[in-house]
Parts: structure tokens; sequence; C-alpha cells
């Protein structure tokens, strides 16, 4: 059994999975973290469910080497592909992500949906299943944001390329008429600002960063490890890619006692 006080283990295939550990830091601010930006292998979303796994498996155990209490899988594809199997053969609790299809069908006004996701996500049995189960009264219309990811971690995520690809993935889904759009991947709330220029202010954006944070502060609190401390919490990231993205977007999260290192696993 982990102590109160040793870290919340963190893992994405990138840099996105700091929206998460963003929201989670915010809502528990005397918890420690550690983070696994697993960037040479990004994006998840291209590969096949065995590699998917694999990857995984690999963050996890390094997690659980640096003394994890608590693993949360910020990345979409990981969960989808994934989390069924790191639950069965590791002990310690497990928090996944996928899409917030649920919560935007029953915000929907028209009955239309859109979903920007990784082809890993939108392929996985996991989200087939959340997904049939409101299919009988929303209308689900999937785009695959492919290149998104991959601008994100070159640290484009301003560019004119960034711009013109969300246009060309947005526009088809506003003809359909939707009236929300949910994020399918953690890179993707990084996006909004762009995003929102091209959708306006009439289409809820929905993501799944809070909701995480709510579900790791439960499940702390069920199975007794919430940290006791009194002090602010500490933050370690490891990144096995240079590390300026990720350092960038730590320094603009506004959190202190934050520190990256680059890591070779």
């Amino acid at each position: 059994m982990k102590s109160n006080n040793t870290p919340i283990g963190i893992f994405d295939s990138g840099v996105g999975g700091t929206s998460i550990w963003k929201e989670i830091a915010e809502l528990l601010p005397n918890e420690n973290t550690i983070y696994l930006s697993d960037s040479i292998n990004a994006p998840y979303g291209e590969k096949s469910k065995e590699q998917i796994i694999h990857l995984a498996k690999k963050n996890t155990d390094l997690l659980l080497e640096k003394g994890a209490k608590i693993v949360v899988v910020a990345c979409n594809t990981a969960t989808t592909n994934a989390i069924d199997i790191l639950r069965k053969e590791y002990s310690v609790p497990f928090i996944g992500i996928e899409p917030a299809i649920k919560p935007a069908s029953l915000q929907t006004k028209t009955n239309v949906i859109g979903i920007l996701a990784t082809k890993g996500t939108l392929t996985s049995d996991l989200f087939e299943k959340t997904s049939s189960s409101i299919r009988q009264k929303t209308m689900i219309k999937e785009i695959e944001g492919k290149g998104l990811v991959s601008l994100i971690e070159s640290g484009k995520i301003a560019s004119i390329e960034m711009k013109k690809l969300l246009e060309s993935y947005l526009h088809p889904l506003l003809k359909e008429n939707i009236d929300c759009l949910v994020l399918g991947c953690t890179h993707y709330p990084y996006l909004i600002p762009q995003i929102r220029e091209i959708v306006g202010n009439k289409i809820q954006i929905i993501d799944s960063g809070e909701a995480v944070a709510k579900q790791t502060k439960a499940v702390l609190h069920k199975n007794n490890i919430l940290s006791l401390a009194t002090s602010i919490g500490k933050h370690q990231f490891y990144i096995n890619k240079n590390k300026t993205v990720l350092e960038n977007l730590i320094i603009n999260s506004g959190i202190s006692n934050c520190f990256v290192d680059q890591l070779s696993f």
C-alpha cells in the first residue's frame, strides 16, 4: 500500500495530458505528481492496439518505480485501448479518460454533436460501446484530427498550418448543424482559442479535464490515499524528447513547484 503523500502518476503520449494534470493540480493543490510525456512515441492514435497496450504498460511500470500511488491515463487513445488490461494486471487504482460524448448528448439542442479525436480513439471498442448507447437519440459526427498532435508536440499551436488544418476539420462539422464539439484528445484543449475563432460562440466546446480531476479525487478518497500534507505539492515531469515545448506549457500553467527533466524511457 502506497502512503498518502506519495505522488499521483500521470502519463500521456506527449505533452497534451498536461491539460489533465493542470486540472488535477488545481483541484488537489497538496498532492505531489509525476507526469510522463512519451513524446518520442506520439501520437498513439496512429498505432496498433498491441503497440498502445505495450506503451501503456511501459509508462505504468516507470510511474510505479517512481512511487506512484495511483495512475491517471491522461490519453484518450491509451484509455480506450488499454485501461481494462492495466486494471487487470496492476494492483493500483487507474483513472481513465474518454471523449465526453455522454455529457454532450445531454446538452445538445440540435441532437447533433461533433467529436474531434484520433483514429485510435474513434476505432476503439470502448468508444464504440459508449457511442452506441446514445446514437438512438443523438447523431454523432466523427472527425479524425490527423496531424494536430504532431503540430502541438512541435510547438506549433498558434501556427498558420494549425489554423488551416483545424478549418479543414471543423467546417464540415459546422455544416452538419452541430451545437456541441467534443474534444476527444487531451492535446486538443490547447487549441480551444483557435477552435473558438473558427466555430464562433454558439458551439459548446467540451473536454473531460475537470471530470477526470474530480474522479481522481474521489478514487483517492475511496482508497484512503488523499495527501495529508498541508504544503503545496511538488510536480515532476519527465519527457523522452526535447523538453522545450513541455517547459513552456508548464510555465504558462501558472502552477509552482514544477520541475522538468529529459529522460530516456
